[in-house]
């Protein structure tokens, strides 16, 4: 390959809207890796529902740009699709729960099961790469960023669920990229905006933020997200993601997969590094991928002309290359082509959350409401998917207990019975005497929750990371 081509074998752009044809060309013309489709990306039906046959023709041409250049392997093909808040495609595929509901269900086998789920139903569209599951080991409501994308805040509930939601998509033959390393779970700034810094030691890295990494690494999982985080024990001032000692400490851990970085295009390192500096320090750093540079064509000019300048040395961008295609290689080698159909993970969906709705105060047996409920707070959206679940649980509505729904980033709640659809902080400030996590707001979700006030089944969740006085491991028996 030539530099340019092995230049843009490192860079994983996103385009804006529909410009499907210029993201082809870029591709084409800059041998890129292939592209990330984000939620502008993703064509709609005249009922606002993800157009599926809309979305894998995209995907296909991409695809098709990134073989144009002869390579043997296929382009990368990449989605957000975490569950919960962070979901870039919407239905008809299933809608699936916050990632914390795998730390309050427990399971390792349910975790891997639905990692297969969601992965099976990316496979269809042409996806290959999902940046998923996050890893980050959560400290509580202090965590602005992850929140309830985090897993759990015992870091070893966190490693092991991990891996196995990761194992999970890999039998359905899509990538997972566990992250944000060296941790963005203990960070009180948001990086999409400014520059987090991690004042912990790599003692307590170690026992804490970095066990998911290196139970990724033990396990042989592909790929590892570095975050924009900067670590004074490590590099002061630098974000992780562009700190040669952060590369130095994640291989450190026994990973010899593609280290890619986070966003280029977030604020973490766009105030900092303008134009193409920073896909050149990551580069240089230890990074082999580059995902969304602000200007790919920048990046890709800075990287094939630090090359030709010896500011990055030839063989560095040569490991990187080599690593990105021979884990393209190896995935198109061994993934199963066919996948699932829109929305059949449903139930297993549903499952999640019936595993996970948590009752940190309030019964734990028979109905928690008389027959008849009434239903404030949350969204409209929430609002009707309640009331249709309390419905399908036998329950009336207009009269009776008030249940106070919490969405994502909302307050404590009054009523008799407060709910949090997504991180369960809010609870502590919750004036209501029973207090239930539900970590979703799926149709399922809704149905095990209208389940357990019904009396009808019982709750099994406990808390994965404390909320006030509420310790972790907090549910009913």
């Amino acid at each position: 390959m030539t530099a340019e081509e092995k230049a843009g074998q490192v860079l994983l752009p996103f385009f804006k809207g529909m410009a499907v044809e210029a993201q082809a060309d870029a591709i084409e013309r800059l041998h890129l890796a292939g592209s990330i489709i984000m939620g502008d990306n993703v064509p709609l039906d005249a009922q606002g529902r993800m157009d599926v046959q809309g979305m894998a023709a995209i995907n296909h041409r991409l695809a098709q740009a990134a073989a144009a250049n002869g390579r043997p392997w296929p382009g990368i093909i990449a989605v957000d699709q975490e569950g919960g808040q962070v979901a870039r495609l919407g239905p008809p595929l299933t809608e699936w729960p916050t990632p914390m509901s795998y730390g309050a269900a427990g399971s390792g086998p349910l975790a891997r099961e639905a990692g297969q789920g969601l992965a099976a139903e990316l496979v269809p569209l042409g996806f290959n790469l999902d940046f998923a599951p996050d890893t980050d080991v959560t400290i509580g409501p202090k965590d602005v960023t992850i929140g309830a994308r985090s897993l759990s805040s015992d870091p070893g509930a966190a490693a092991a669920l991990g891996v196995a939601f990761s194992e999970g998509m890999l039998t359905a033959g899509v990538l997972p990229a566990v992250k944000h390393f060296p941790g963005h779970g203990s960070m009180t700034v948001d990086s999409h905006l400014s520059l987090p810094t991690q004042t912990a030691t790599v003692a307590e890295l170690s026992a804490r933020d970095w066990k998911p990494f290196q139970a990724a690494a033990t396990a042989g999982l592909p790929m590892v997200m570095t975050g924009h985080i900067a670590v004074p024990a490590l590099e002061p001032g630098v974000p992780a993601s562009l700190s040669a000692p952060t590369y130095t400490a994640l291989r450190g851990l026994g990973f010899k997969g593609v280290a890619v970085t986070d966003a280029l295009n977030m604020g973490a390192v766009t105030k900092q590094y303008p134009g193409g500096t920073a896909a050149v320090m990551a580069l240089a750093a230890g990074a082999d991928l580059l995902l969304m540079p602000a200007d790919v064509g920048q990046a890709h000019a800075a990287i094939v002309h630090a090359v030709a300048t010896g500011g990055l040395p030839p063989e560095r961008l040569d490991e990187a290359a080599r690593r990105v295609a021979t884990m393209m290689v190896w995935n198109a080698r061994t993934a199963p082509k066919a996948g699932a159909p829109p929305g059949s993970s449903a139930a297993l969906s549903a499952r999640v959350s019936a595993s996970a709705v948590t009752v940190l105060s309030g019964p734990c047996g028979g109905p928690m409401v008389p027959g008849a409920v009434q239903v404030a707070g949350g969204k409209p959206a929430d609002r009707a998917r309640f009331e249709a679940a309390a419905a399908r649980a036998g329950l009336s509505l207009g009269s009776g207990p008030v249940v106070s729904l919490i969405g994502y980033g909302g307050r404590g709640a009054g009523g008799d019975i407060a709910v949090a659809l997504d991180a369960p902080w809010p609870l502590q400030e919750s004036t209501a005497p029973v207090k239930v996590a539900l970590y979703g707001r799926s149709d399922g979700a809704f149905d095990a929750l209208a389940a357990v006030l019904a009396g009808k089944a019982a709750a099994r969740g406990k808390l994965p990371a404390a909320v006030g006085s509420f310790p972790a491991g907090t549910g009913c028996p």
